[in-house]
């Protein structure tokens, strides 16, 4: 009876530990985002976007749309292949064999071609966004 009851608060001890500081970072984080400017979107030019093309400065096109992945670039579970087109369009590697938004599309060797990638980058991918391709 001692050990279940000594586990039990061992066991509400370490929730205590887990769940406060993840509360405090948390709003840590909403202070934080709610100081912070939000820069509306504007139109870059192919030219523009071409000059962010390194690991330290990379920006990639989406479909028409521009994002600023640097901070990304190391966390990018694929590792260096988000550089391969860093400053040029990204499409068809983001989307894979998929070009049309988050659909099942190409049937080859009798199996349908999925995006290559999760649900929760399409989501993620958003937090990068920073303007649209001039014409």
């Amino acid at each position: 009876m001692e050990i279940i009851i000594f586990t039990l608060i061992m066991g509400f001890l370490l929730a205590l530990f887990i769940a406060i500081p993840r509360l405090f970072k948390s709003d840590q984080s909403k202070a934080v985002q709610s100081n912070n400017i939000v820069k509306a979107p504007r139109a870059y030019t192919k030219a523009e976007v071409s000059l962010h093309d390194k690991r330290t400065d990379c920006w990639i096109i989406i479909k028409e749309k521009i994002y600023d992945v640097t901070s990304y670039v190391e966390e990018h579970p694929g590792g260096d292949a988000i550089l391969a087109h860093a400053g040029d369009d990204s499409t068809e590697g983001f989307y894979g064999t998929c070009l049309c938004n988050f659909q099942l599309v190409r049937l080859q060797s009798s199996r349908l071609i999925r995006p290559q990638l999760a649900t929760r980058v399409f989501d993620m991918i958003e937090d990068f966004y920073i303007g649209d391709l001039q014409n």
